[in-house]
């Protein structure tokens, strides 16, 4: 009888929590707008249940022991754990969206996220209980379609920052409002982890690749990575500028460890592409001598793989580090205006001014247990230290 009744007051409670929630978004949500309005009162309700659970963290070596194996058993407790996990992350960013301050959750690129995330959340939420392979194919297939739609989630989330940015008087910066870039951090944060998740699951099920594990790479050469991110920024150094600085690696090309490669080279492209830039607008009027060429080193440690990247492209202020962080800003001469991006087509490549490349890459960093640091001397130069986490047993950090 007793605990009757303290499941009765738990789940009236939690009712109450929710309720509140809803309330406490639509202050800051324009009417018509509001998560109530554009979907059935079951499925609001259901969210913002699934949103007062907790969130479960994984670790690297725990993916890596547990897909080392792909059996039919071993798929089947994956697509078991994504189908109760999924559904709690998706909920927690929609309760997030729905309460945004400023007036961002009324944007129609915050929005149109918004309803893509509700929309996975359906999608898990009306698929049966996994019991068996046939489940767990089917299961992967609703998780493909779910990786496909938020493909561009990261340049419409920016349309809308944008959007606001814009709006703001000169008197209130963007810098001046951490509350947005705490969302941010913990948003972009939650979606690299959502989609390391379903794509691990998805690629276990593609051929098998030498040395990984789905995405990860159980042999991934820091050096071999870092070398394909440095052609890659210059040959779009090339085609912005007509020449670039040189980049000469340091390190071991035989050094291995497991990581995912893409990761890696999406950290290590934006930090040399920012340093071609820099190096690149400082001297690109001096014709007479060649401009001085970026160092890049790989430092193999005992709990650290370490990546310094140097360059002697003028520094940034010191009252300009904090903006280093901050997203959309951008050092570059001619920063790119978000409204102008065609997000159905990925938006042009361009070498510098979206604002976003520093801190997604320190969050990328962050999500295996690493993270990024900058060291700027302004009238010289400027060093970057990556550093990743070689041991594969830090938690997932869980915003």
């Amino acid at each position: 009888m007793l605990a009757n009744r303290v499941v009765h007051a738990f789940t009236a409670s939690c009712f109450q929590l929710a309720r509140s929630m809803t309330l406490s978004a639509r202050s800051t949500v324009q009417k018509g707008s509001r998560l109530v309005d554009h979907w059935e009162r079951p499925i609001v309700e259901d969210i913002f249940r699934h949103a007062m659970k907790k969130q479960t963290g994984v670790q690297l070596k725990y993916m890596l022991d547990f897909g080392a194996n792909p059996f039919e058993r071993q798929l089947i407790l994956s697509a078991q754990f994504l189908h109760k996990e999924l559904p709690v992350r998706f909920a927690h960013r929609v309760a997030e969206l729905e309460n945004l301050p400023y007036g961002l959750s009324a944007k129609s690129n915050i929005l149109k996220v918004r309803d893509w995330y509700v929309e996975s959340f359906k999608d898990l939420r009306n698929f049966p209980a996994i019991k068996d392979a046939s489940d767990e194919l089917k299961f992967t297939e609703v998780l493909r379609g779910i990786y496909r739609r938020h493909a561009n989630v990261v340049p419409l989330m920016a349309k809308g920052i944008s959007e606001l940015r814009r709006e703001l008087t000169e008197h209130a910066l963007l810098t001046e409002m951490p509350e947005i870039h705490q969302f941010l951090d913990g948003f972009y944060l939650s979606r690299i982890g959502i989609r390391i998740l379903i794509g691990q699951h998805i690629a276990l099920h593609e051929p098998p690749k030498s040395n990984h594990i789905g995405l990860i790479c159980t042999k991934c050469s820091p050096v071999q990575v870092a070398q394909d991110s440095i052609n890659d920024a210059r040959s779009i150094c090339m085609r912005e500028y007509g020449s670039s600085p040189e980049v000469t690696i340091y390190g071991d090309p035989k050094f291995t460890f497991p990581y995912v490669p893409s990761h890696l080279h999406h950290m290590v492209f934006e930090l040399v592409k920012n340093s071609l830039r820099a190096v690149q607008d400082r001297f690109d009027d001096d014709m007479d001598d060649e401009p001085p060429p970026i160092r890049v080193v790989v430092a193999e440690g005992g709990e650290d793989v370490t990546i310094k990247v140097s360059d002697e492209g003028g520094g940034i202020p010191r009252s300009g580090m904090p903006k280093i962080w901050t997203y959309l800003y951008s050092t570059a001469k001619a920063p790119v205006e978000m409204d102008t991006v065609d997000v159905t087509e990925g938006g042009p490549v361009v070498l510098a001014g979206y604002g976003y490349g520093l801190p997604l890459s320190r969050l990328f960093s962050r999500y295996f247990g690493g993270d990024l640091q900058i060291i700027s001397m302004e009238g010289y130069g400027t060093d970057a230290y990556l550093h990743l986490n070689r041991l594969g047993n830090s938690q997932e950090p869980l915003p």
